[in-house]
């Protein structure tokens, strides 16, 4: 055990920014009825905590690749780090939705960096065939934050103040930054691409306008033809980046990585994939909350055993991987936790506690297994000097899926009230969205079937596998 430890260090000090950052996101999606209380607004309104923080990840993630290059993953890391704490730091200052969504950009800005620098930083230090076994050290600790989340959440906002639940990353922070600087080892590229001004002046504002208007979709924050007109000109801006991209010898986001079938499977049927799952996180406390009268500790009670399920998985996932193949774990499996997403909709008061548990757990399982198995195989042929910016391409697809989630979400929700003739959100409004949001993640099993049956072999080859095709390929002494 201390022998894996020791060889597994670096996935294990990247995971605790990872702890972090997952930890932050399960407290407040717990703790979000309580916050538009005690700042006087519509809980749907708060959705906005939310995107505000992906939409910054969104915005700054294209420049990771380059800036770690350019001054050294570790360097990056551990700065991110710091931003992000004193982030958290605001968020628990925060008065009112303004400046609680301006500390989450502030947060946004600090896990651009940290959440794909910190993979980076692994991907370059473990060999190939050794990814799938990195990737559970890297998240196992990560995933300590969707089991303790919910529970700490619920707990601190119910019998506490929701203030508490963005400074507890503080602790974890410094002792991030202490363990960045003891083991970590400073790696960069030797001569990085020069950094792509006119495509970072297009895609950061593309992605910020349009996002920023599918989130103020039906939220009547702002008038109808203000809302079109950022989805227009996002839109634009982000079609022109698109033909930039494609001219340019070293763009920000690498479009013709999309070439390679296992990047663009994983980065498409990934992106379908989180759009549904992504949005269970925010929906969940809502219906228990508001829906069926929970406390928020109770409410994270029943949906922590989301994340007890993910742990258990990332333990088997190499095995079900090597057993199965990458293309048939990735299209059932999609079509299994897509099922486990809309479950949620036949709950109700009555619906008895364990059985919720159970469906939990049983859902965390299969989103863990599609987790691993998509952020393993977007990487299975993406050469080494193309890591960089392979690792923020798939960091921006991952966060804009879940900004789009939410949006679909809240949207769905504001739009059954409107049908109900309803102003104050109730049980019956969730099922419909559940549904819909499960339909999604199950449409990626279409994109995953596109990939060859032996993909990813490269990934599940054992380590006596490869020493005996080493022997082979050796040439023969004479």
């Amino acid at each position: 055990m201390l022998a894996a430890l020791q060889r597994n260090l670096i996935p294990l000090i990247v995971a605790t920014a990872l702890f972090m950052a997952n930890l932050d996101a399960t407290v407040l999606s717990t703790s979000l009825p309580a916050i538009a209380r005690d700042l006087g607004i519509n809980p749907i309104h708060l959705k906005l905590a939310l995107t505000s923080y992906l939409l910054a990840l969104a915005v700054f993630i294209p420049a990771s690749g380059w800036v770690a290059d350019r001054f050294g993953a570790k360097t990056v890391f551990r700065a991110a780090m710091v931003v992000f704490a004193l982030g958290s730091i605001a968020c628990g200052l925060a008065e009112d939705l303004s400046s609680l969504v301006a500390a989450r950009v502030l947060q946004g800005m600090g896990g651009a960096m940290m959440m794909p620098v910190g993979r980076l930083l692994v991907w370059r230090t473990v060999p190939r065939a050794e990814m799938i076994n990195a990737a559970a050290w890297l998240t196992i600790p990560a995933l300590i934050g969707p089991v303790l989340g919910p529970l700490l959440g619920g707990f601190i906002t119910t019998y506490f103040n929701w203030r508490w639940i963005f400074w507890i990353n503080i602790p974890v922070a410094v002792l991030g930054v202490t363990l960045i600087t003891r083991f970590i080892p400073d790696v960069r590229e030797n001569a990085p691409a020069q950094f792509d001004f006119k495509g970072f002046a297009l895609l950061g504002p593309g992605l910020s306008l349009f996002l920023t208007g599918a989130t103020l979709l039906g939220l009547d924050l702002a008038p109808a033809p203000y809302v079109a007109a950022l989805l227009v000109v996002g839109a634009a801006l982000l079609g022109w980046y698109v033909v930039h991209a494609l001219a340019d010898d070293a763009p920000l986001i690498d479009l013709r990585l999309l070439c390679i079938p296992t990047f663009r499977a994983g980065l498409l049927g990934g992106f379908l994939f989180r759009i549904g799952i992504g949005a269970t996180p925010f929906l969940l406390p809502l219906l228990l909350q508001l829906g069926f009268g929970l406390t928020a500790f109770q409410s994270g009670a029943l949906t922590f055993a989301t994340g007890i399920g993910a742990m258990v998985m990332k333990t088997q996932a190499a095995r079900l991987l090597r057993n199965y193949g990458y293309r048939r774990v990735l299209v059932t499996n999609a079509l299994i936790a897509g099922a486990f997403s809309a479950v949620p909709a036949l709950f109700s008061q009555t619906t008895p506690s364990l059985v919720m548990i159970a469906i939990f757990l049983a859902g965390g399982l299969s989103r863990s297994l599609q987790f691993t198995s998509i952020n393993t195989i977007s990487f299975a042929d993406i050469p080494n000097e193309r890591l960089s910016r392979a690792t923020s391409f798939a960091a921006v697809g991952q966060e804009l899926s879940g900004a789009v989630g939410v949006a679909i979400a809240a949207l769905g929700l504001e739009l059954m009230m409107r049908l109900d003739g309803d102003q104050i959100t109730a049980a019956n409004h969730f099922p419909p969205v559940f549904v819909a949001i499960a339909v999604i993640s199950m449409a990626s099993a279409f994109i995953f079937m596109r990939l060859l049956p032996n993909a990813g072999a490269d990934l599940l080859e054992t380590k006596e596998a490869r020493s005996a095709r080493a022997d082979a390929d050796a040439p023969q002494q004479t």
